[in-house]
């Protein structure tokens, strides 16, 4: 495999230090060439790092374009890499002319980089916009960037992400920390505590809220000190604003500093500012050198900083925010110690550059994979892009499933909120109900997964039964082998629509895994025979949590204590809820009273559940917490592995908690819940219409009790872990690739 990468050659910044870190990681392993078509500064240091660099001077587009040809012609490379306008528009004629693969790094908001500078956002701006359409592949250098371009509706199956890598090796700073602060004028001692930023000064690095945000930790804790790295077209008037807040002594302004290592090992707080990025090497350089720190929740810095885990993050633009973390940290040494540690630890084991060389070879490896051998296509159809957190966690399991598989499947998903889908699980998607782009997909798929869930029922609508079963028939007459996956039957009322469920399912599906015994008897009533059916488990029963970290900053950021005993109640709206709702707050204030465990609400469908759990809330004496908020599948099993015991409505919410171990006890709306329950053993639940205060005290009690044995709660998980296996022998006999 043999690479050739165009560039400007003009390139500073994180563009800058991410090509020639990646291409000095890349020489030795692979033959890789750099074409530039700027002669300078970024040239002579690729040359330096050992990279072979050759530059194309000069203006003459179809000159250097023509010599591209015959460079690639003669020299056999494989595929054509591209970074920024000038390098996407050469990479795009050049592909035209050979037929070569082109795949371009997105190194920052395309939109935003010619801010300011209005005839380059015209023309280069406008240039790369272009070229990048035309390119076959994209690269963002972060998750966050991979969701933009999808949001921008760049195919997402056709997008990689990969990092900014550092380099982790232990750095010694030239100077003291004395030593540099009079190198470049800040006055502080050994009392003050230093919070800094490396940044250039222009609007989109948004320095002045940072500025805003240390004028008001300063007013309460004068010690602080702020420390600006960098130069720009804002530089004066950032000084004035510090003037005019009355900080123009506590905030030094460096000027471009060379000198990282010092700088950064000089701080106390790292800091960022900016409005917009991608994935700043400001972070990792911080985190490379130990330093707590507080950015704006912007791109893909999330990725890296669990906020309240190991370090702090704010909505762009709001400095009071930014101010009580800076007093946060400036008060507590122990805290900036920890944080910083843990920040170090994520940060060298993620976002390391061997890790970025690593992925980089990977996505050569993918895109030559796909070019020689094509894609095989599945069509996915659940109750998707609702925020149900259940039935989103049934895709994501599925997705999982079919990508340990085969990697190079690619996926067509029904969705109600296509966009939505195609950036949280980087795969195509069409709205639900769009028929004629469901059938198209039909006619190319190798096979068609109804995903799971209660999907064959008539309670909640009559349509959504005939939608599905119309796409079991429609798949089938298009050539497309359709199986059912861990699904849940029932219950289904209409003697009409048993009567065609039983045709369509007996007619086209071709095989059926199960959720749980009723569903079983369901389809033995109805008649069902054809199909191949297995007994299996909900496909979410093999989700893993988010890591404690992770958990640990989602509970501190609405200001529940980590180490607390808690009860979860997972409630949704149903007729006759709102009667029960005073007998829920009696055994929620029972438990408080009782075990001392602090109620919990936590939603799986926001739009819905806050409101019951606000109705349970209402008619309650004791203290509680709230959720209001949607979360990854990950990070609700996360937070409900946390409780002591569970409390749900909520078939999903059982099952978060249940694979995790938790004793659970069920208020059964629909005969889901009491399935489940009664397949994995406890008989801890109750009907909604027959629920007494007393009966969930004595079911709370028995939960409690339950606990104390570990080990028969550990056999209800291994037995659901044991039988979703069932669904993935049924995914490998469709999904396994083509020998």
């Amino acid at each position: 495999m043999k690479v050739l990468h165009l560039i400007s050659g003009g390139d500073t910044g994180g563009a800058k230090t991410h090509v020639h870190s990646l291409l000095a990681g890349l020489t030795p392993r692979m033959p890789v060439k750099m074409v530039c078509f700027t002669e300078g500064p970024f040239a002579q240091e690729a040359r330096a790092l050992g990279i072979d660099t050759q530059v194309l001077p000069g203006r003459n587009f179809f000159r250097n374009l023509n010599t591209l040809t015959h460079m690639v012609q003669a020299e056999g490379f494989d595929i054509i890499h591209s970074h920024g306008a000038r390098g996407n528009m050469m990479a795009a004629f050049l592909a035209k002319r050979t037929g070569l693969p082109t795949v371009s790094t997105v190194h920052s908001d395309y939109r935003l980089d010619y801010l300011g500078r209005p005839l380059s956002r015209i023309t280069y701006g406008t240039i790369n916009t272009i070229a990048l359409r035309k390119l076959d592949y994209r690269i963002g250098v972060s998750d966050a960037m991979v969701d933009l371009l999808i949001d921008r509706r760049f195919d997402p199956e056709r997008i990689f992400a990969i990092y900014n890598g550092l380099d982790f090796t232990p750095r010694t700073p030239s100077m003291d920390r004395a030593t540099f602060f009079r190198s470049v004028g800040l006055d502080a001692d050994d009392t003050c505590v230093v919070a800094g930023i490396a940044a250039r000064l222009n609007p989109v690095k948004d320095i002045a809220t940072l500025i805003r945000g240390f004028a008001r930790a300063h007013a309460e804790y004068p010690p602080l000190r702020l420390l600006i790295a960098g130069d720009g077209e804002e530089m004066e008037s950032l000084k004035k604003l510090a003037a005019d807040l009355g900080v123009a002594k506590e905030v030094c302004f460096a000027g471009w500093v060379s000198d990282t290592d010092s700088f950064y090992h000089a701080l106390d707080i790292n800091t960022l500012t900016s409005i917009s990025e991608t994935f700043p090497y400001v972070l990792t350089e911080g985190a490379r050198a130990g330093l707590p720190t507080i950015s704006s929740k912007v791109g893909g810095v999330s990725y890296l900083i669990d906020h309240g885990a190991n370090g702090f993050l704010f909505p762009p633009g709001d400095d009071r925010a930014l101010a009580n973390h800076l007093l946060t940290l400036a008060r507590d040494p122990a805290l900036r110690k920890a944080l910083g540690h843990k920040l170090y630890e994520k940060a060298k084991r993620e976002f390391s550059i061997e890790a970025t060389i690593q992925r980089q070879m990977e996505i050569y490896e993918t895109i030559l994979r796909y070019e020689k051998n094509g894609r095989d296509q599945v069509v996915i159809c659940g109750a998707y892009g609702r925020g149900n957190a259940g039935d989103d966690a049934i895709l994501l399991a599925i997705l999982r499933e079919l990508r340990s598989i085969n990697p190079d499947l690619s996926c067509q998903v029904f969705s109600r909120n296509p966009i939505d889908t195609r950036r949280t699980y980087r795969v195509n998607a069409f709205y639900t109900f769009n028929f004629w782009k469901a059938v198209h997909c039909f006619k190319q798929a190798k096979f068609f997964i109804n995903g799971g869930g209660s999907l064959m029922q008539d309670v909640t609508s009559y349509r959504s039964l005939w939608f599905y079963l119309w796409t079991l028939a429609a798949a089938k007459r298009h050539g497309c082998p359709v199986i059912m996956y861990g699904c849940g039957i029932g219950p289904i009322y209409s003697k009409r629509n048993r009567a065609r469920t039983t045709k369509v399912m007996n007619r086209y599906v071709d095989a059926i895994t199960l959720r749980d015994p009723d569903s079983m008897k369901e389809l033995e009533v109805l008649g069902v025979t054809k199909p191949k059916i297995a007994l299996s488990a909900d496909t979410t029963v093999s989700l893993p949590p988010a890591p404690e970290d992770v958990v640990d900053g989602i509970l501190d950021s609405v200001g529940i204590p980590v180490h607390g005993n808690y009860i979860g109640f997972v409630l949704r709206p149903w007729p006759s809820f709102e009667e029960k709702a005073k007998v829920i707050a009696a055994a929620a204030d029972y438990a408080y009273e009782t075990y001392g465990y602090t109620p919990v609400f936590f939603p799986i469908e926001p739009r819905l559940d806050v409101s019951a759990a606000q109705r349970v809330i209402q008619r309650m004496h004791a203290p509680h917490y709230l959720f209001t908020e949607a979360y990854t599948a990950a990070q609700t099993i996360g937070i409900l592995s946390r409780m002591k015991v569970v409390v749900s409505m909520r078939l999903h919410g059982l099952i978060f908690a249940g694979s995790q171990g938790v004793p659970l006890v069920g208020i059964v709306y629909d005969q889901k819940v009491s399935s489940f329950l009664s397949y994995i053993g406890p008989d801890l639940y109750e009907d909604l219409n027959k629920l007494s205060e007393e009966k969930l005290k004595v079911l709370i009690d028995g939960a409690i009790s339950r606990g104390k044995n570990p080990r028969l709660l550990s056999e209800s998980v291994e037995k659901l872990r044991r039988m979703d296996q069932i669904n993935r022998e049924l995914l490998e006999q469709y999904a396994a690739p083509q020998v």
